[in-house]
């Protein structure tokens, strides 16, 4: 109930989420959020659902790979993949997985985390990984092109002046937060339906109605770990749970269809536990790739010849 009334909260009266913020879970614990089903009005598309709950195109299209994103049809009941397992690593600052095109930010003054679906770099522009921090704020941004992205809208024949002035044609929307990595920046967006999905340069863009929450919310100076972990492990109140994403291109490309980091992400979280993943389960997960955590059966090894 309190997860219920934390998401309604977060939307405005257009239906818009603005934010949606959890609780942290308790030590040892890693999931937060629910999720729940939903029935669709008449020409609503995934894109319109997806900014409702704040969540990304790409993700609600996993969730649900039986229905039409753009025509669900009215009346047909859909998953809204509202839980996560959180991020492996430190909960401090900003942590972005560009393999589920979220962000994640935990801040200093409060336990709670506080998330956002993203858009990032098409392939060919890859957002890039690494650890870096905010180093800059600004509203209604001018954006200086760079040459590349002149050159390829020359090309393309859609010339764009060396700089955008602010308003409804600046793709940096009406709010930029900066990177330390250079040329990379967090920034709403005059798309709002690329949230979720990767068509940039290689920016992070948010939903208009977040960047400028989450401008006021993070300070300059604030940590940023960007990763990209398709695989993540995590308890929930004694279960195990795995959320498994498709991976991005360069991921299969650098690693191949390796499920290693999957295996060893479980393996880490079980620890000293004795027992042991149903292996033929947690491959079900992989091949779905649905991004919903789901809990992983685990077994004793004496189970069977205790007859248990």
């Amino acid at each position: 109930m309190k997860l219920l009334l934390t998401l309604l909260l977060s939307m405005c009266t257009l239906g818009i989420a603005r934010a949606v913020t959890f609780d942290l879970p308790s030590e040892g614990d890693d999931v937060v959020g629910q999720i729940f089903m939903l029935t669709t009005r008449y020409e609503e598309t995934f894109s319109d659902i997806a900014r409702t709950y704040d969540i990304g195109y790409r993700q609600m299209v996993a969730a649900n790979p039986d229905v039409d994103p753009w025509l669900p049809g009215e009346g047909s009941e859909i998953v809204i993949p509202q839980q996560y397992v959180l991020p492996p690593g430190p909960r401090k600052g900003l942590v972005i997985n560009l393999a589920e095109l979220r962000l994640y930010y935990f801040p200093q003054d409060r336990p709670v985390v506080i998330t956002y679906p993203i858009g990032i770099g098409r392939e060919g522009w890859s957002t890039p990984t690494g650890e870096t921090t905010i180093i800059g704020k600004k509203k209604n941004p001018s954006w200086t092109v760079p040459e590349s992205i002149l050159q390829e809208h020359e090309e393309e024949g859609d010339p764009l002046p060396p700089v955008v002035p602010p308003g409804p044609d600046n793709p940096l929307g009406n709010r930029a937060i900066y990177l330390g990595m250079n040329g990379y920046l967090l920034h709403g967006t005059n798309k709002p339906y690329g949230v979720g999905m990767r068509v940039s340069h290689g920016c992070i863009r948010l939903y208009p109605e977040n960047v400028e929450h989450f401008f006021e919310e993070v300070d300059i100076g604030a940590p940023v770990r960007i990763i990209d972990k398709p695989f993540k492990a995590g308890w929930q109140k004694g279960e195990l749970y795995v959320q498994v994403h498709p991976p991005l291109s360069e991921y299969v490309e650098q690693r191949g269809n390796n499920y290693t980091e999957l295996v060893n992400a479980v393996i880490g979280k079980l620890g000293e536990d004795k027992r042991r993943p149903d292996w033929d389960q947690l491959h079900s997960f992989i091949e779905q790739k649905t991004g919903i955590p789901m809990p992983l059966y685990l077994w004793r090894e004496n189970a069977v010849a205790d007859g248990n």
